[in-house]
């Protein structure tokens, strides 16, 4: 079952093939929330500081009744954090707000600001930065892993030719009709595990006729069969829900998608507008 099986991280650290997202779940769900997912058998929570839940997640995690060390938690230093100083203070708030001893894993956010996410400044020198307040916590075994999200291969080259610690991860939106081929490949030549989060995309998937007839044919749900997909790629999926429902059938993803129907799903139309969710990157390259 795919909640009991782990990729392995290029320090060593074991981390589970599944995660649960918490985007968009409220700071007062989060630790019913979290709560239901590790009854259920998830023992990955995927936070961040711009989701504004770390303190139900960290109560959710200390109040579950799994033993710390079988949980990996992941936050995310926030996208508007770039200096030293600011980074370091913010590593320390995660871990006060979590009430957490340490995290297994904190990546930045983002290499640019939100409201500046695609413009010509890179913040190069600012993700330099915090990368060195991550490798200083890191060192002091705050954090267990520490890595990046939506790094295109100019910001991930930054970091690799300054770190002393090499980014674990690079989380990216990768989904069905959004599989950005070159920068998985460049992150995984790098030595990084590529996460997936939005998996369904954002929720769009459900509009594509072609993905749920495909579905529909393996007797899985659209979610699962996206799901899947991500992890046929060799990549860390990281659906986000609140219903323990879905989260179960989230999990039940022990089938195999045909080499054909992989290509076929690789060439599905890009998705142009997420509606709500539009101000999150996509990609089409490194």
């Amino acid at each position: 079952m795919i909640l009991q099986e782990t990729y392995t991280l290029s320090n060593g650290l074991e981390i589970p093939k599944l995660g649960l997202g918490t985007w968009f779940i409220d700071g007062d769900q989060a630790a019913r929330v979290v709560r239901d997912a590790t009854t259920i058998g998830y023992r990955h929570i995927d936070t961040a500081q711009a989701y504004g839940n770390e303190a139900g997640v960290g109560e959710g995690i200390r109040s579950c009744g799994v033993a710390r060390e079988q949980m990996f938690v992941t936050t995310k230093l926030a996208a508007e954090v770039k200096s030293f100083a600011e980074a370091a203070s913010a590593i320390d708030q995660s871990l006060q707000t979590t009430g957490l001893d340490y995290l297994d894993m904190m990546i930045i956010h983002s290499p640019q600001p939100w409201e500046e996410f695609g413009g010509d400044d890179r913040y190069f020198e600012g993700n330099r930065d915090a990368w060195r307040a991550l490798e200083e916590a890191y060192d002091a075994k705050k954090l267990r892993a520490i890595g990046l999200s939506n790094f295109r291969a100019a910001d991930i080259d930054n970091i690799f030719a300054a770190c002393s610690v090499e980014p674990m991860v690079n989380q990216v939106l990768v989904h069905i009709s959004n599989t950005p081929a070159e920068l998985i490949a460049y992150s995984q030549q790098h030595g990084m595990l590529v996460e997936a989060y939005s998996p369904m995309a954002h929720g769009e998937l459900f509009k594509n006729t072609i993905v749920a007839e495909m579905a529909e044919r393996y007797g899985v749900s659209l979610p699962q069969l996206s799901i899947r997909y991500t992890l046929q790629l060799g990549l860390l999926p990281l659906p986000k829900t609140a219903n323990p429902d879905h989260m179960r059938t989230n999990a039940d993803v022990d089938f195999e998608i045909t080499e054909d129907d992989m290509e076929a799903l690789q060439k599905i139309e890009e998705i142009r507008d997420y509606g709500n969710a539009s101000m999150f990157p996509v990609y089409g390259g490194a």
